[in-house]
């Protein structure tokens, strides 16, 4: 099968083996798939990853022992837990020791003809939603994860402090749910396009401080120290950046202002699906470009560059 693999270099393979499912697992033929930061980062050194990059996907299942998934359209969760161990009973199997991660860790992503990912990972996608729509439920389900893990009132003041591909949909979420999120960034470009899907927008440079909640979006190593200045006291800081390089950080004033720091990662895709279908959202507006599997190295590299937000691949 053709897949964008990473092995120390980025390379288009177009006989790369096929997937062979372990028990319980479906293959999924991939219709399009997105790229995203985190992507970005690996091709760039983050965690040593080597295989098929990609976790942004909407699929089709090709073969599975459970026939009624057989032909569905899918998106999928993209971390596969062990299944024994105690936080996997406990429902936290995105956090199993031993789980795998599409596209990110020890399991082939979905820059490929097709993947593999248990059964009990994948969502079926309403008819009314289509590709270009369910391409978005990851990054959108990891917007959602915040609701899960904080209690923000819709009457705080909120930052999200990057103006890239997560930092925009976090802000729209947070629009569909009838929160004012102020989205800051340095590209002035990027934030005249937001501001016209009526999201609020401010340059980083001009941004005053003291606000309720700062959500980090930016992807750099220095996300933290921003959102640590923007923060009011007893404020409350999300996480949402990673990036390769590490950071230099001064933990003294989260102490002394006593704030609070959520790590965030991905989320559930029920809740991201259903916001789709409901018209919460629309994220397609972020779309700058789709590139043929063909194309995949034009595609990442289309995907660096500020100016651009979304970079889909697409399979024939």
């Amino acid at each position: 099968m053709r897949a964008l693999v990473l092995d120390h270099e980025l390379a288009l393979e177009r006989e790369y083996p096929d997937p062979h499912p372990r028990a319980g697992e479906s293959v999924v033929r991939v219709r399009m798939a997105g790229i995203c930061g985190t992507d970005l980062e690996l091709a760039r050194g983050y965690m040593a990853y080597r295989g098929v990059l990609g976790h942004e996907f909407v699929g089709q299942v090709e073969h599975s022992a459970e026939r009624k998934l057989i032909g569905r359209r899918v998106v999928g969760e993209i971390n596969a837990g062990c299944g024994k161990c105690e936080r996997c009973a406990g429902g936290l199997s995105r956090h199993c020791p031993s789980r795998t991660v599409l596209g990110i860790l020890g399991r082939d992503g979905a820059f490929a003809d097709l993947l593999c990912l248990p059964d009990e990972n994948l969502i079926a996608v309403p008819d009314s939603v289509p590709d270009e729509l369910a391409v978005f439920s990851e990054p959108v389900a990891a917007a959602y994860e915040i609701f899960e893990q904080t209690r923000i009132a819709r009457n705080q003041s909120i930052c999200v402090l990057g103006d890239g591909r997560l930092g925009a949909i976090v802000a729209m979420v947070l629009r569909g749910e009838d929160y004012r999120p102020i989205l800051a960034g340095h590209h002035a470009e990027k934030l005249a396009r937001l501001s016209k899907l009526g999201i609020p927008t401010e340059l980083a440079t001009d941004l005053g401080s003291g606000f309720d909640v700062v959500i980090d979006c930016t992807g750099a190593s220095a996300g933290l120290a921003r959102a640590i200045e923007l923060v009011r006291p007893r404020g409350t800081i999300v996480l949402k950046s990673t990036a390769a390089a590490g950071a230099n950080l001064n933990l003294a004033p989260i102490v002394i202002d006593e704030i609070a720091v959520v790590g965030s990662r991905c989320g559930r895709m029920a809740p991201a699906l259903k916001a789709l279908e409901q018209g919460k959202l629309d994220p397609r507006p972020l779309i700058s470009g789709v590139y043929a599997i063909e194309d995949g190295l034009a595609a990442m590299e289309a995907a660096a560059i500020p100016p651009n937000f979304k970079i889909l691949l697409k399979f024939s």
